[in-house]
Order: C-alpha cells, then structure tokens, then sequence
C-alpha cells in the first residue's frame, strides 16, 4: 500500500514537472511579470482594480501556456534533434502529439474568452494577435529566414501592452514604451542564446544568425547595436513625463552595464563572453522594470 503512494506520487511529479516543461513555466512568468508591469504603468483609476488585474494575470497566462505548448508541438521533430531539447515532454515520448495540440489550443482560447469577457475586447484581440503572430509566424519563420529574431520579438513585446490596455482601455504611451524596450531587448537576449547553441540549431534546421556566422562578427556587432538602442530607449520616460529624474541614472547604469557587455563579446566572441551577455540581458530587464515602478510619476 505504501509502495503505491509513493509510485503515484512520483508520476504526478514527473507529470508536474513535463506540464511545466511544456508550458514553460520560466518564459510564462516573464510574461505575468511584463504585464504586470504594463497593468501598472498604465493605471489611471484612483480605487486600485485588483479583481481586473487577477483576471489580466489569469487570461495572459492561460494564452502564454497554450502558446508555449503549441509551438512544442509544432517543433517536436526538430527538438528531438537538439540536446538542449529533446528531453522535453513531446520529444521524449512522455505525452501524445494530439493531447498536447488539444490542450494547446483549449488554453489559447480560454485565455482570449477570459480577457474579452471580463476585461475588454482590445486586450483579448492584441491577446489573439499574440497567440497568432507567435505560432503562424514565428515558428514556421524559424526555418526559413534568420529575420525571425525580429518576427518573434514582436509577441514576445506584447504582453506588457496587453496589461496596459486591460488598465485604461486603450494603447497609451506606456504601452508603447513598454512594447519597443521588450522587443529591442529581445533581440541581442537571443542572438546571444543562438550563437552559444548555433550549431544544434544549425542541426535542427533552424535557420539564425549565428548559423553562417560561426566567428560570431555579425552576431556580436547586432548584439551591440540593439544593447546600444535599448538604453537610448530606455531614457525616455523621464522626457515622456512618466517618471521622475530619479529614474535616469538606474536606468543609464544598468543599460551601460547591458552595452559593456555586448562590446566584451564583440571584442572576444568566446562561449564565456556570450554566456555573460546572455545572463546579463536576464537580470536587467526586472531592474529595469523595477526601477520603473519605483519611479512612476
């Protein structure tokens, strides 16, 4: 009797731990957390709207989920080719293709019906464009053009203004602001990742950068660029009116910090240096946003 406890429990373990691989649990609170952001930065009401905030946070996180999955199960062939992949739920054999596709797009779309029923429609439509634009561009881009780096920026840039429309019921300048600091600072997140693993991409099929960029020259120079972009970007809340004088040197310390570790890597295109960058680019973005919050007007 005992023993049996202990195998059941154990399964539902090893299931817990495939639902959150699949769903990827680490990107879906990246996403809560940008649109938690975006939800307050864009509050304007004077009574605080908690309930509309969970039910932002619960929609959002359902879509993210059933866009996670869904573009596993699009991939599975292709993660199975890669090391840092093919032990996930599909490609390892622990879940069936057909209930991964359904349980995909039951999530998606339990999100977008909680966001357009109890929150607005704008939220729940730049919600399905998300969803879309993610699994219908993106995923099939990956194989095709290495510009789907910018293509998948764009969904990636998208939940912060989603909780920015669900505040104020429209696209205010926060949410613009929001939109284009996340998508710039995907881009050199994910050079970095895709030049440390180019040639399991490159085995996969995958179609980056980095694939015919193996001295890593053009990775490293766009790296650069886009770092360099992010922190002129990131100054202009304070020219905006949207946060104090206090918000400028965080900001400039922080997206300094992000550029000298771009040009490190540019200077010695090594594992190492792309390693750091990418480590880096992790930690800055909650600072950033931190120091947002902190210093709203």
């Amino acid at each position: 009797m005992l023993r049996s406890v202990f195998v059941s429990s154990a399964r539902w373990r090893h299931l817990a731990c495939d639902f959150s691989s699949l769903v990827r649990v680490r990107l879906c609170l990246l996403v809560l957390l940008t649109t938690l952001v975006g939800f307050l930065m864009g509050r304007r009401a004077v009574v605080f709207p908690y309930s509309t905030l969970v039910v932002t946070l619960v929609g959002t996180a359902l879509s993210a989920s059933g866009a996670a999955a869904l573009n596993q199960w699009w991939e599975r062939e292709w993660d199975g080719c890669m090391e840092r992949t093919r032990n996930r739920p599909l490609p390892g054999g622990r879940l069936h293709p057909s209930d991964v596709l359904i349980g995909g797009i039951l999530f998606s779309l339990a999100g977008i019906v909680v966001l357009f029923l109890f929150v607005n429609k704008l939220s729940a439509t730049l919600t399905i464009f998300t969803v879309v634009s993610y699994i219908f561009l993106y995923t099939p881009l990956k194989r095709t053009t290495s510009f789907n780096t910018l293509v998948g920026a764009v969904p990636g840039a998208l939940p912060p203004l989603i909780g920015c429309t669900a505040a104020q019921g429209q696209i205010g300048i926060e949410g613009y602001f929001l939109f284009t600091t996340l998508w710039l600072w995907q881009v050199p997140h994910f050079l970095a990742i895709a030049w440390i693993y180019r040639h399991q991409y490159t085995k996969a099929g995958f179609v980056m950068l980095s694939k015919k960029d193996d001295s890593g020259v053009i990775t490293s120079f766009q790296a650069l660029v886009y770092t360099t972009l992010l922190l002129i970007v990131s100054l202009l809340p304070v020219a905006a009116g949207l946060n104090t004088i206090f918000y400028l040197l965080p900001a400039l310390s922080l997206g300094s910090w992000l550029v000298v570790q771009a040009s490190r890597f540019m200077q010695e295109r090594s594992y190492a240096n792309a390693r750091t960058l990418f480590t880096s680019s992790i930690l800055y973005l909650p600072l950033l946003l931190g120091v947002l919050l902190v210093t709203k007007r």
